[in-house]
C-alpha cells in the first residue's frame, strides 16, 4: 500500500474535528494568504504538497494547477474522475477589523456547530473542497479509479482561470465540482454573468463656510454571495445610504465630499458611508428626518436585518466638495440603479432567473467608480438586464463599460454522474437528495466549452454568509460531505 507524506501538528480545535485529515488542510490553507490574482502562497503551497507525495503535478501557463493520483489496486477499471475546486477567497472584513489578507492568517475557530473567522471571512469558499481533494491524494487507504485534482486560479473576481483553462489539460470525462454551499443538495446548473462598471468625472468645488458638515454610515447588514443571498431580501448598504441622501437632496442643497461603499462586485454591499454637507439651517431637520429614515429601514429590514445600523455625527469643515452637477447626478443613478431579484424562474421553482447587484461606489483620482454584477441562466436576460444597468449610468453622464462575462451551465437531466451521485447519496442517509440549478456563477460552464463531452455534477457542505465576515462551515454536514465524495469514487 503506498504511504503519502503528512506532517501532521495540532494547533488548533479545527484540526481536532472529524474528519481529521479533512479539517487538517482546512487549517493549514487557512494559513496561507489566498486573495484573489494574489495566489502564490497557496500555489506554492499545492506544488510542494504534489511533489512531497510523488504526485504528477502540472501547472499551466495560467496558474492552474493538476494533481494526478493513480487508481487504488483493483479500482483501474473506473472512470477517471476529475475533482475540481478554486484556491482563492472572497476577502472581506469589518471595519473594525484589523487585517491584510496578504500576509496575515485566517483565525478559524469552533463557534458550537460552526467554524467561523475572527472578523473576516473563513474562506471555507471554497477552501474546504480543496482540504477535501488533499485529503483524497494524501490518503493511503481510500478507493477510487484514477484522479485528477484541479485546482483553478482567480475564480472569484475574474473566473481566470477557468477561462484560459489549456483544452488538453484533462483527460477525464466526469467532472465534480466540489464550490457549492448546501448538504443534501446536488447543483446540475447555474447562471451566467457579467459586470458592469460606470465611471464619472467630478470637479472640486471650495466648499461653503456656512455649511454643517456630517459623517453618516450604514452598518450592522449581514451582506453575502451576490447569487445564493440575493433573494434572501437583505439590505444593501449603498442602496440605504443613496436613498436617505437622495431624499435630503430633494429638500435642501447637499453637496457630497467624499463617498464609500461596498467591496467586491459578488458581495452585497455590507457598510457604506459618506462625508457631505448641508447648509446650516438644515442642521436640527437633518437630524429629524434621519431618526425617521431610521425607523422606516429598521421597519422594512425588521425580519432579514435585525442589526441594521444607521448613524450620523458632525464632522470638522472640510475645504472641498464634489461639484453640485456630479453631486446629483451621482444620487439619480444610485437611486435608479437596479438592485436584487429581477425576475424568477418559470421552470424551476424557487430559482432565481435575474439578478443584478449594486455592489461597490468607490472614488479615485478624480472620477467615481461604480461597479455592479448582473446574472442570469438565460444568456439575453443576462444581457437585457446589463443594458437596463448602462442606460441608467448613461443617464447620468457616467462611461459605461461590461467584463466579458461567462456563460452558464444548463442542466443535463440525463446526467450519469448526477444518477450515481443521487443513488449513493440515498443509500448513505436514507433520503432523496435535492436536484437543482443555482443562481450562483460556477466554473462549470466555462469548462463546458473547453470540454463538451464533460459529465458534471456540483455539491459541498452547508455554509452561510459566504463573501461576508458572517461566513460559516457546518462541522456536522462537513463530515457528511467527506463520507459521500468518498462513497461516490467507489461507485463512478
Amino acid at each position: 500500500m503506498r504511504t503519502f507524506f503528512i506532517l501532521k501538528e495540532k494547533n488548533s480545535m479545527i484540526t481536532e474535528l472529524e474528519p481529521s485529515e479533512v479539517f487538517y488542510y482546512f487549517n493549514e490553507i487557512c494559513k496561507i494568504p489566498r486573495p484573489s490574482k494574489k495566489e502564490e502562497k497557496i500555489r506554492a503551497f499545492l506544488i510542494d504538497f504534489g511533489l512531497k507525495n510523488q504526485l504528477e503535478t502540472i501547472v499551466d501557463k495560467t496558474g492552474n494547477i493538476l494533481i494526478r493520483k493513480p487508481a487504488t489496486k483493483g479500482f483501474e477499471h473506473l472512470s477517471t474522475v476529475i475533482l475540481q475546486a478554486h484556491i482563492d477567497m472572497v476577502c472581506e472584513k469589518n471595519s473594525d477589523v484589523v487585517h491584510d489578507f496578504e500576509t496575515e492568517s485566517i483565525k478559524p475557530y469552533v463557534d458550537g456547530e460552526w467554524i467561523r473567522a475572527k472578523g473576516t471571512t473563513l474562506g471555507a469558499d471554497n477552501g474546504i473542497g480543496m482540504a477535501a481533494m488533499l485529503a483524497v491524494l494524501a490518503s493511503s487507504d481510500l478507493q477510487h479509479g484514477n484522479l485528477e485534482c484541479l485546482f483553478t486560479y482567480d475564480e472569484e473576481t475574474g473566473l481566470t482561470g477557468a477561462f484560459n483553462l489549456d483544452a488538453d489539460l484533462l483527460s477525464g470525462k466526469i467532472l465534480i465540482n466540489l464550490d457549492s454551499e448546501e448538504d443534501g443538495e446536488f447543483f446540475i446548473g447555474c447562471a451566467g454573468g457579467l459586470d458592469t462598471i460606470a465611471k464619472m468625472p467630478y470637479r472640486s468645488e471650495n466648499a461653503d463656510d456656512k455649511m454643517f458638515f456630517f459623517n453618516m454610515n450604514v452598518k450592522g447588514l449581514k451582506g453575502g454571495h451576490s447569487g445564493d443571498d440575493i433573494d434572501k431580501g437583505r439590505g444593501n448598504a449603498n442602496k440605504i445610504l443613496a436613498r436617505f441622501l437622495w431624499q435630503t437632496s430633494q429638500k435642501t442643497d447637499l453637496r457630497i465630499v467624499k463617498i464609500d461603499g461596498g467591496n467586491l462586485r459578488n458581495a452585497i454591499a455590507r457598510e457604506a458611508s459618506v462625508t457631505a454637507a448641508v447648509p446650516f439651517s438644515y442642521r436640527e431637520p437633518l437630524r429629524v428626518d434621519l431618526n425617521l429614515f431610521i425607523y422606516d429601514v429598521e421597519t422594512e429590514l425588521k425580519h432579514t436585518e435585525p442589526d441594521v445600523e444607521i448613524t450620523l455625527e458632525s464632522e470638522v469643515a472640510q475645504a472641498e466638495f464634489i461639484d453640485k452637477n456630479s453631486s446629483t447626478n451621482l444620487l439619480n443613478m444610485l437611486m435608479a440603479c437596479p438592485h436584487g431579484v429581477v425576475r424568477m424562474s418559470d421552470t424551476m421553482k424557487g430559482l432565481v432567473e435575474t439578478s443584478t447587484n449594486l455592489a461597490s461606489i468607490k472614488m479615485k483620482c478624480g472620477e467615481i467608480e461604480i461597479a455592479t454584477s448582473q446574472r442570469s441562466s438565460i444568456e439575453s436576460s443576462k444581457f437585457d438586464i446589463a443594458n437596463v444597468v448602462e442606460s441608467v449610468f448613461l443617464l447620468g453622464g457616467a462611461g459605461v463599460s461590461h467584463s466579458a462575462g461567462y456563460p452558464g451551465w444548463t442542466p443535463n437531466p440525463s446526467s450519469e454522474i448526477v444518477k450515481t451521485s443521487a443513488k449513493v447519496y440515498q443509500n448513505l442517509f436514507g433520503e432523496d437528495p435535492k436536484i437543482r440549478a443555482i443562481h450562483a456563477g460556477l466554473e462549470c460552464g466555462l469548462f463546458l466549452e473547453k470540454y463538451p463531452h464533460l459529465d458534471m455534477v456540483s455539491f459541498g457542505p452547508t455554509m452561510q454568509g459566504v463573501h461576508s465576515p458572517n461566513e460559516r462551515l457546518n462541522i456536522k454536514s462537513t463530515q457528511r460531505f467527506w463520507t459521500l465524495l468518498t462513497s461516490i469514487l467507489k461507485e463512478v
